[in-house]
């Protein structure tokens, strides 16, 4: 009883005073008179022992400190960092070290994420001048061949916080600097991609009615590859970018024809191969438009539903309008008598109407597309 409540007691004085932890408690002793003795070399005063050497107690004129906001002041502004130390030193070797350097309080070896000791330390002396004065000693800047930073802890907080602020600011920057470059690249790749498509470009207008697309593609197929048409159904003017030089495919259509301008459908068409800044903007729109077709087919093809219409979009390419799938609808053999007669939804009767094995309609007929 004696050897364990004497345990039980150091344990609470290790814990608070010595830095020891319970499993390197009970690795020490478990021998009452070996406690007692050691307790009894304690100048702290922390710790009371009775008279029959039985019991212990905490010094009621020393309570333990309120966990507040002015207690954590207080141990911050008394407390060092110190950093330098062989990953393998023990408490021990730390604690002995600190012999002839201060009263220490505590010590807290840092670890990391694997539980290993990191090789920094940080150590609470008995008043925020003796932390100062720890950190002004010659003798403690190298340990073992091992130069040491020792700093107070408020610094060291002080200087991880600016690290981590450049930290995000270098960072932001590089993000920053990596998108403008990507930007930069694709302005450039777009810039040749134009370049190599000037000349290819093709504008036509006039009364065109209800041609198409593919009346284009009929006038041209023979002579030149066509790459994409910006026209819509029922508008006046559009254009037709080529593979390859525009004033060279409608030559060739012009030659077929006796030198006449190519009509479409019968009808009068002005041509005109774009050059300069028209060009250029037409250029442009049309590689948007034929990014955001990729896009949409992409979307068609197993991507967001709705956000597409799949192989391309017939209907943008002035093709015939989707089908609207409406359903069909259920008929019963109560409405073969007066179908204009629409009555509101109501509950039918359960009971029998004078067929033995009817059941709810509901259950009992299907409607006419299977369903």
């Amino acid at each position: 009883m004696v050897v364990a409540a004497s345990c039980w007691f150091l344990l609470l004085f290790c814990l608070s005073h010595l830095c020891i932890g319970p499993h390197r408690l009970k690795s020490l002793t478990s021998d009452a008179a070996a406690i007692v003795e050691s307790l009894q070399k304690s100048k702290t005063g922390l710790l009371e022992i009775s008279e029959d050497k039985t019991k212990i107690r905490r010094n009621p004129n020393k309570p333990l400190p309120e966990d507040n906001e002015e207690y954590r002041d207080v141990l911050k502004h008394k407390s060092v960092y110190m950093k330098g130390f062989p990953l393998e030193t023990t408490l021990d070797e730390i604690k002995e070290w600190f012999a002839d350097k201060g009263t220490v309080e505590n010590i807290y070896m840092r670890k990391g994420a694997q539980k290993t000791f990191k090789g920094s330390i940080f150590v609470v002396l008995e008043s925020e001048e003796a932390a100062k004065a720890l950190v002004e000693r010659t003798d403690v800047k190298e340990y073992k061949g091992n130069e040491m930073i020792v700093m107070m802890k408020e610094a060291y907080f002080s200087k991880k916080f600016a690290e981590r602020k450049q930290n995000r600011v270098e960072a932001k920057a590089k993000a920053k600097g990596e998108k403008e470059g990507k930007q930069k690249q694709a302005e450039e790749e777009e810039l040749k991609s134009l370049n190599d498509q000037r000349g290819c470009l093709l504008k036509f207008s006039g009364e065109l009615g209800q041609t198409s697309r593919e009346d284009f593609h009929a006038v041209f197929s023979d002579h030149a590859r066509i790459k994409w048409i910006d026209f819509t159904r029922g508008a006046k003017e559009g254009t037709i970018l080529f593979h390859s030089n525009a004033q060279e495919a409608l030559q060739k259509v012009r030659e077929a024809l006796g030198g006449e301008d190519p009509k479409v459908k019968e009808q009068v068409v002005q041509w005109e191969v774009l050059e300069g800044d028209a060009e250029m903007e037409t250029l442009k729109k049309i590689i948007e438009d034929q990014q955001e077709s990729m896009n949409k087919r992409k979307g068609g093809r197993g991507g967001h539903r709705g956000r597409g219409r799949g192989r391309g979009g017939r209907r943008d390419r002035g093709g015939r309008e989707p089908t609207q799938f409406r359903g069909k609808k259920t008929k019963f053999e109560s409405d073969e008598e007066g179908d204009e007669e629409q009555a509101s939804p109501k509950k039918r009767p359960l009971e029998s109407n004078g067929q033995d094995n009817e059941e709810p309609a509901c259950k009992q007929l299907k409607s006419e597309n299977g369903s």
